[in-house]
């Protein structure tokens, strides 16, 4: 073990150049860096180095965590990470690995939740690496978002095995996922795990951790083993499992076996999930949070992802009218429906409109991508009627919220978000169907639709999802109301997307947004086109 000094200006143990940044968290750092030696890519994780470990050889230190690693390595190949070359850094411990697939689970939480099918399939993930180990007599004793790579297929790889070893001091590292044991300094072993596991999939659905980090190892520890933990609201058919596993006491805490059964079958229930929909999914409320100025983009504290486990497109903006700072995991009341917002007047039926077109056309993809829904309180049934001018393979949709519109038959609300202040956001869409539209109502807004959206283009730039604007925001007069349109490219779950999105002003603060979101191939087939021009034609923002 070689000791160095800190610093992205040098190579690491004289070998390793960092060359960006890939995650942080509490007690660890990650970066991708480059072997100058081999040329190699590598990545590099610099963890606080725990107590136990300042007491032993460094040399002893170093075998043992290589030599862990690689005996798991060979019980899941490339599942796991193998560690062949640690530094030592004053309270610092670096380890290197190959580069996994992927990008780290702490990277796209900070984007926002997922829905409780991937976080089932990527916990499952998770499970199945450590299962084995466990079978080995290998505590992982340090899991965290940060160790855990999640790739675009699904696959899933875990990091930072053997730093802990079997030591019975309690870990240090990402305080915020210990258990209650290790708080107590009592150590641990796979029960340990298993609440990491816990802690991991409660941040997934819930958007925040189990447990927040309290600016110090003792602080945190206290908090770890004192605070109840809320109940997720957004887990669905998961929550069970994630409240088995942190249960504070080990020994009642659910064993793997029951974890592994609950979640394969909420995967498998998800696959079956043939059936034409025809009522509403629970809706999601956020907690407590205070009003905030808003507009349509702007996100202060969550991007919720909507659908199928999509990490990037739909995190930012929400399809014009994002309902930003309401709609977080902070923001509502914890049962009944939302309040129907307060319309002045009924807008009237305005012409057909279409957004222009550069996409060249396809035929529609024959293999899209299944879409998943989360649960929590159930909500009202809306109405599901047949309008006498609905179009051929539409019907009329009336929210329980107030708004109405024309829906392809076999679509029905996703995922609902509500605010404390009465904004809300529906998804819509259809089990198997790439495409969704997003309704989004707020109660907060900026007077300018087309500086809103020049908000919403600014933040969209910032994030990791290939954004590309596609032409000028444009001014536009919808239903009478002042409004804006813009359209983009991104990228979400390795398919790329195109987006239409119609913000308008029904008040001085109030107003609506559409978002229409397909693959971007299919965009300018002539059923796409004409599902979003019955959209702009037959929405309704009161009740019908």
């Amino acid at each position: 073990m070689v000791k160095v000094q800190v610093s992205t200006d040098e190579l690491v143990a004289g070998r390793y150049r960092l060359l960006e940044g890939v995650h942080h968290e509490e007690g660890r750092e990650g970066w991708h860096g480059q072997d100058v030696e081999s040329e190699r890519p590598v990545t590099l994780t610099r963890s606080r180095l725990p107590a136990h470990l300042r007491e032993e050889a460094e040399l002893r230190t170093a075998v043992r965590i290589t030599r862990e690693s690689e005996a798991l390595g060979l019980v899941c190949p490339g599942r796991v990470s193998v560690v062949f070359d640690v530094v030592e850094d004053k309270d610092f411990l670096w380890t290197v690995t190959a580069r996994p697939e992927g990008v780290p689970l702490s990277v796209l939480l900070g984007h926002g939740p997922v829905d409780y099918v991937r976080a089932a399939r990527i916990g499952l993930g998770v499970l199945d690496v450590l299962g084995a180990a466990h079978q080995e007599g290998i505590t992982h004793g340090d899991l965290s978002p940060g160790q855990v790579w999640v790739e675009e297929q699904g696959g899933v790889t875990v990091a930072g095995f053997g730093l802990m070893g079997v030591s019975a001091s309690p870990r240090v590292t990402a305080p915020s996922y210990a258990s209650p044991e290790q708080a107590r300094g009592e150590g641990g072993g796979p029960a340990t795990d298993l609440w990491a596991l816990g802690a991991i999939m409660y941040e997934m659905v819930e958007g925040r951790p189990a447990i927040r980090d309290r600016g110090g190892l003792e602080a945190t520890f206290r908090a770890v083993e004192r605070l109840p933990i809320r109940a997720p609201l957004s887990a669905g058919p998961l929550s069970p499992a994630i409240q088995g596993l942190l249960r504070r006491d080990p020994v009642e805490r659910v064993p793997e076996s029951v974890v592994r059964e609950a979640l394969t079958r909420i995967l498998k229930a998800e696959l079956d999930d043939d059936s034409m929909p025809t009522e509403t999914l629970p809706i999601f409320r956020d907690l407590d949070a205070p009003p905030t100025r808003r507009v349509w983009g702007k996100v202060p504290l969550s991007r919720p992802v909507l659908l199928g486990g999509a990490l990037a497109v739909t995190v930012v903006c929400f399809a014009g009218l994002a309902a930003a700072g309401g709609l977080s995991e902070r923001g509502t009341s914890a049962s009944g429906p939302a309040p129907s917002p307060r319309v002045s007047a009924t807008p009237s039926p305005a012409p057909s409109a279409s957004p222009s077109s550069s996409v060249p056309q396809q035929a529609p993809s024959t293999s899209p991508s299944p879409s998943s829904s989360s649960s929590a309180s159930v909500s009202p049934s809306p109405s599901h009627t047949v309008a006498e001018d609905s179009p051929a393979g539409f019907f009329r949709y009336t929210a329980p919220q107030g708004f109405s519109v024309e829906l392809p038959k076999g679509w029905k609300p996703v995922r609902t978000e509500n605010s404390a202040d009465g904004s809300y956001r529906v998804t819509l869409g259809a089990s198997g169907d790439p495409r969704t539209l997003v309704v989004t109502y707020s109660t907060q807004l900026t007077s300018d639709p087309v500086a809103v959206w020049r908000e919403v283009d600014t933040s969209l730039r910032g994030d990791s999802i290939a954004y590309e604007r596609l032409g000028d925001i444009r001014a536009v007069t919808y239903q009478g109301y002042k409004g804006a349109d813009m359209e983009w490219l991104s990228t979400n779950d390795g398919v790329r997307e195109r987006t239409f999105g119609r913000g308008f002003l029904i008040g001085d603060h109030e107003g609506f947004s559409l978002r229409w979101t397909t693959p971007a191939a299919d965009w300018d087939t002539t059923a796409n086109q004409a599902a979003l021009a019955t959209f702009l034609r037959t929405f309704k923002g009161g009740s019908q």
